[in-house]
């Protein structure tokens, strides 16, 4: 593949044809009560069909900017790359343009596959490529999987676990309503 970003994050490229045959060749097993038919023949098939496969990386040795924050937390990278992931998600979807984060997959076949040094980490393997739609919920709400946590119940104010529902609803109209002032 080819290394398409820069800084601490990057990515490769997909050579498609290698790299399907090595998820396909593993179907990967979803956990108990996740509907393991789904998972097994939904994620190789997205990888099949999928206009473009994107595997994004970190690497966390590079020392750009004098490695500032790294030093108090070194995680920042690995946040980084996943904002970027972010990012693209968004201007895909303006786009119109699907993305599928593929969670069952076997790290180390990819690792192989694209020939990612052990010092690298593959933070995420994306699927990228047109849609006739968009889902109106979640993947794990539709499939009756998971039910969506309520925002009063994620939302700490001033502290951790110090929550106020009537806060937090508050906060969740300003923000449907595309507020941009602070909840005070």
């Amino acid at each position: 593949g080819c290394r398409i970003c820069s800084g601490s994050s990057g990515g490769w490229l997909n050579n498609k044809p290698a790299s399907t045959r090595g998820f396909a060749t593993r179907r990967p097993q979803a956990p108990d009560g996740l509907g393991r038919g789904d998972a097994d023949e939904e994620k190789p098939q997205a990888i099949e069909d999928s206009a473009v496969n994107l595997c994004v990386t970190c690497d966390p040795t590079i020392a750009r900017g004098h490695g500032l924050g790294r030093h108090t937390v070194p995680e920042t990278a690995m946040y980084s790359a996943v904002c970027a992931i972010q990012n693209c998600w968004l201007a895909a979807r303006a786009e119109n343009v699907g993305v599928g984060w593929v969670s069952i997959v076997e790290v180390d076949a990819i690792r192989r596959i694209l020939a990612i040094p052990d010092h690298i980490v593959i933070v995420g393997y994306l699927c990228l490529g047109y849609v006739s739609g968009f889902d109106t919920e979640p993947e794990l709400e539709g499939k009756g999987w998971e039910q969506r946590v309520p925002l009063a119940d994620v939302i700490h104010f001033n502290r951790y676990a110090a929550t106020d529902p009537r806060r937090a609803e508050t906060l969740a109209q300003r923000c449907d309503q595309g507020a941009t002032n602070e909840v005070r």
